[in-house]
């Protein structure tokens, strides 16, 4: 029977390749994050909607990004007209094409409770960014559905 002799250079190499399969394997093939949950607009939430109030100016502006895709921006201001404070408010934007059928929906925070709640009677300004909005849109303001709110 023949002596096999394997170099440590080769077992080093072998070892590498494995732990390079085994990490693709892992990523590929491994457990997948799980998905956010969908915003919920409780009933308390849905009766304080009448006190929030986007400013008319709001409006959006598109620019080209260093890695030559398109980003989509929409500024503006949100106001509350309540007597309660706001710490958090999500929207659904709901990007249309040139039929008026819906292409896109996109969730996006216009107040994340980070920069400290919306007091009554105050406004703050908020900017959304969107990167993967479908060639085939309309290019018109999104509709902007407040789909959560929470209060401090």
């Amino acid at each position: 029977m023949p002596d096999v002799k394997i170099s440590p250079v080769g077992i080093v190499m072998g070892l590498g390749v494995a732990l390079i399969a085994g990490a693709f394997g892992w990523l590929t093939f491994g457990p997948k994050p799980k998905s956010l949950p969908p915003p919920v607009l409780t009933a308390e939430a849905r009766a304080y909607l009448p006190y929030l109030k986007l400013s008319p100016e709001t409006h959006m502006q598109a620019a080209e990004s260093y890695v030559q895709s398109r980003l989509v921006e929409i500024l503006g201001d949100i106001t509350n007209a309540g007597n309660r404070k706001v710490k958090v408010i999500q929207v659904t934007c709901v990007f249309y094409d040139y039929s008026g059928q819906e292409i896109s929906r996109e969730r996006a925070y216009v107040l994340d409770g980070r920069a400290g709640p919306l007091e009554p009677g105050k406004s703050k300004a908020f900017r959304l960014a969107f990167d993967t909005v479908p060639e085939s849109w309309n290019q018109v303001l999104p509709q902007l559905v407040i789909a959560q709110i929470q209060f401090e």
